[in-house]
């Protein structure tokens, strides 16, 4: 299954599931798995026989997948290089605690992580963070694949030995960062899952907001450490009783996406104004944060603590915030 067939596989499912409108993302269509049936047999069983070390090199090209032990990939814009990706920090992303001593880490590379929903208004200026996908590239592993993959942290050491992951190298950082989060206690009045298939993804959205759906998410991140004039701001989630699905995309060896609910949050598309033409962002706003960690950048960056004040975000590159409509 190459190439078309495999976004048909992710296509059908979407059918199956949510139904033809909305159509799934192109980009998201794109992280099907690209191995065949036969070739996930394979190399499933070379995983069970301890023997996929000796054809680590063949199983990532035909997965898609992220077995460098440093993988970052330098984007370009417009010709230009872009700055090197911010070091990714899981923290950012899940509201827990951030180290004391690197509070402002993201933001200091240029652009606000965090921000008031007051900060965004037509009309005014704001700096953009990095919003890059460190590994943009990446596919799904096939379901059935996965359930051979230990993707625990009890299971940590081995999971690296399968893939060839070098102690203290960046995928180390990462594997440790995300499996971390994956298993962490939820915040009080969060859900989540970490969903390592299109199928496990599509699920837990259609578990948690039904079949009748709306899909936001952007198509570019040339606005990454740009200072860029508001335009527009339109609302197009604020119930607060039905809260949304976000899910960001995970730096890891394959394509996972940590999804949560939180009530109380809000999503505007904003379009901004970025060298004499017009971009799309879409920001998602909490307003309980009181469950929050206090160490949160956050709270650092803006100088309140939890429960005072609502926090806003933008929605990073491979990022998707799910929404229900009336069907």
């Amino acid at each position: 299954m190459q190439g078309l067939e495999a976004k048909n596989a992710i296509s059908n499912y979407w059918e199956k599931h949510i139904g033809l409108h909305p159509h799934p993302p192109h980009w998201l269509a794109a992280k099907a798995s690209p191995l065949s049936l036969h070739q996930a047999t394979v190399f499933m069983k070379l995983i069970e026989e301890n023997e996929l070390a000796s054809h680590l090199h063949s199983f990532c090209k035909q997965a898609n997948i992220a077995c460098s032990t440093n993988a970052l990939v330098k984007k370009t814009s417009e010709g230009a290089t872009l700055p090197p990706i911010a070091q990714w920090n899981g923290v950012k992303e899940t509201y827990d605690k951030l180290p004391k001593e690197t509070p402002l880490s993201v933001s200091n590379q240029g652009g606000l992580p965090y921000f008031r929903e007051s900060m965004v208004k037509e009309g005014g200026f704001m700096p953009i963070p990095d919003l890059r996908d460190p590994m943009s590239y990446r596919s799904f592993l096939p379901r059935s694949l996965m359930s051979n993959i230990p993707f625990s942290y009890a299971r940590i050491k081995e999971l690296k030995n399968i893939f060839g992951v070098v102690d203290d190298s960046d995928m180390d950082e990462y594997i440790q960062n995300t499996i971390k989060i994956c298993e962490k206690n939820p915040i009080r009045g969060e859900q989540y899952t970490c969903a390592t298939s299109a199928e496990d993804l599509i699920d837990f959205v259609v578990k948690k907001l039904g079949h009748h759906l709306c899909i936001w998410s952007i198509e570019n991140v040339e606005e990454s450490y740009e200072n860029v004039t508001i335009g527009s701001v339109t609302l197009i989630h604020g119930n607060l009783s039905e809260p949304p699905v976000l899910c960001h995309s995970m730096p890891f060896l394959f394509q996972v996406y940590y999804c949560h609910v939180f009530q109380n949050v809000k999503v505007y598309a904003v379009d901004i104004l970025i060298r004499k033409k017009v971009d799309h962002m879409i920001m998602a706003c909490h307003y309980d944060t009181s469950t929050w960690n206090p160490n949160n950048i956050a709270f650092k960056q803006l100088g309140f603590g939890p429960g005072i004040i609502e926090v806003c975000h933008w929605i990073n590159e491979n990022g998707m915030v799910w929404t229900k409509t009336l069907g």
